[in-house]
């Protein structure tokens, strides 16, 4: 066999140039996961920054005029360069052909365009702070972003150019999974990620133009003046906030979606557990895909619409909580009695399990128009969108990261310091975020540069929880970064786990597998297979149980 084909990725081809013009999708994976991250950073400096500025109440160091560009910044940066790329475009690229056996996505020039894309639309919102940055808050209500003399052009030129990349990735993904999967892997067989990453993948595709359209309509109505959101002319701002939900509730999934199916992975792997109720999984991942595209009216409920509508819009919200209550309490059945160890990953999917329902269940009680009605943008909303947003996608994305870490690099990061950062992280969120529900609940309005005396000690508190996030994400990048140099050489099965990724080499050769791999058995046969030495036998040809380390 030549060396080229036995070449890791990472040393396939050396330099710059062969990076940039590489079709390898784990390649162009880890450019996303770069990109991605370097998003994270920006958006996490103005988190820090806007909670510095609340610690007090009053002027402490920005202006009004800053503070509004600064939490518009953080939530556009963190929504559109960030969480929805995250883990389909960064992991997902890496792992899904890995996962379904095949050597590459289905189509690796337009996988290599997408990522082009991307770094166009980022430049183009990036573009929007030294323009005079914007300050309409990521959703770009009108009129105001009709009106407004800052950036609004460039942030949604960026956002409208975002789109594009998301929506190949889409199609990409969907065609490998169909197309692309290993002898022996029906559906049925397929890891649970997958399944997450196809849910997503179809929302992205038939959700994402309707954003695109939206944005488009703002240029051209700050340009133009058409009228379609403006009054006077016949037009209706609230249209914008239809056409806006409509993509942007959706849109949570394509980020929850795939952190869902990484928490699948990581629950099996780590209970050392068959997957209880795995089609009950799969399909609600497809269910929360179209009950996602039937609520975007409860984001409404103060803005003037009918009174049915709004009834059947709560009506249609508790609906969700099924498909996401049967994931979760499918995942606590397979951890029931199971091996359960617990390395960093899983300390993640267990952090997962507490934050998500904790926002899963006051997205029901927002989902009550009586409730709604009294903590609408107020920082109630604020807290329940960071549970299910950072304390549901990001955590996840972090247990995935520290999951696949030793297949990227082929090297394994300090346990130990990876736990103490778990700690800051989750200590951190909830003292940051948890007290946010007392603010609202006390009538503390989102997105508000003063507040009153009475509301400064919870302030406080959640600002000193956002430095400690910000000292474990700080942690959690010395041992990563430093692990990629100086960490100690992987195995190519780390946690013993039984899904096709694990079965090549750490990091995986130039393209995944020597040979078309046939898959002889389920990702989640824990009750009858077993990995020692990175070896995967079968659990009745073992014969001396107490040379076996599981």
């Amino acid at each position: 066999m030549s060396v080229a084909t036995t070449a890791n990725y990472l040393n396939a081809e050396k330099g710059i140039k062969s990076w940039l013009f590489t079709l390898d999708h784990k390649r162009i994976g880890l450019m996303y996961l770069f990109a991605v991250m370097t998003s994270f950073f920006l958006g996490g400096v103005f988190a820090l920054l806007i909670r510095l500025e609340l610690l007090h109440p009053g002027q402490d160091f920005f202006t009004a005029d800053t503070y509004n560009q600064l939490f518009t910044l953080h939530g556009a940066v963190m929504i559109f360069l960030f969480i929805i790329p995250a883990i389909p475009a960064a992991l997902g690229n890496f792992v899904l052909p890995l996962m379904l056996g095949a050597k590459d996505v289905a189509f690796p020039r337009l996988n290599l365009a997408s990522f082009y894309i991307y770094v166009v639309g980022a430049l183009f919102a990036l573009y929007s702070i030294v323009a005079g940055a914007v300050d309409t808050g990521w959703t770009f209500y009108t009129p105001y972003s009709t009106t407004t003399s800052t950036s609004v052009i460039s942030m949604t030129m960026g956002a409208f150019i975002l789109g594009f990349s998301s929506i190949f990735t889409g199609v990409n993904f969907i065609a490998t999974i169909h197309k692309m999967r290993a002898p022996g892997m029906t559906w049925f067989k397929m890891p649970l990620m997958v399944w997450a990453l196809y849910a997503t993948s179809i929302i992205q595709v038939l959700a994402t133009p309707v954003l695109g359209i939206t944005l488009l309509l703002l240029v051209i109505e700050r340009t133009v003046g058409i009228g379609i959101f403006d009054p006077a002319m016949g037009g209706d701002p609230v249209l914008f906030q239809h056409f806006f939900w409509f993509y942007s509730h959706p849109a949570v999934y394509i980020m929850v979606l795939p952190g869902m199916g990484i928490i699948s992975e990581l629950v099996a792997t780590f209970s050392k557990k068959k997957i209880f109720g795995y089609k009950l999984i799969a399909y609600s991942s497809l269910g929360i895909a179209l009950i996602s595209f039937l609520v975007w009216g409860h984001h409404m409920f103060t803005s003037g619409q009918s009174e049915f509508s709004s009834m059947v819009f709560s009506f249609l919200t508790f609906f969700v909580g099924i498909p996401s209550g049967i994931k979760m309490f499918n995942w606590l059945a397979t951890m029931y009695k199971g091996r359960i160890t617990f390395e960093a990953p899983m300390l993640y999917t267990i952090a997962f399990m507490f934050l998500f329902a904790i926002g899963g269940f006051t997205g029901i009680m927002l989902g009550a128009i009586s409730i709604d009605i009294h903590m609408h943008d107020t920082y109630f909303v604020v807290a329940h969108f960071h549970y299910t947003m950072m304390g549901g996608t990001v955590i996840a994305f972090l247990g995935g990261l520290h999951y696949w870490w030793p297949k990227i690099w082929g090297r394994m990061y300090n346990e130990k310091l990876a736990r103490v950062a778990w700690a800051f992280i989750f200590v951190g969120f909830n003292v940051t975020f948890f007290t946010q529900f007392f603010l609202g609940a006390q009538g503390m309005p989102r997105r508000y540069y003063n507040y009153l005396d009475q509301y400064q000690p919870l302030h406080m508190y959640s600002t000193y929880g956002s430095w400690m996030l910000g000292v474990g994400f700080l942690i959690m990048a010395y041992y990563l970064i430093y692990s990629i140099y100086k960490g100690p050489k992987a195995p190519n099965n780390p946690w013993g786990a039984l899904s096709m990724e694990w079965q090549t080499t750490s990091p995986p050769i130039q393209h995944n597998f020597e040979d078309q791999p046939v898959l002889e058995h389920e990702p989640y046969d824990y009750d009858t297979r077993m990995v020692v030495n990175d070896e995967l036998i079968k659990k009745e040809d073992v014969k001396e149980k107490e040379d076996i380390n599981v």
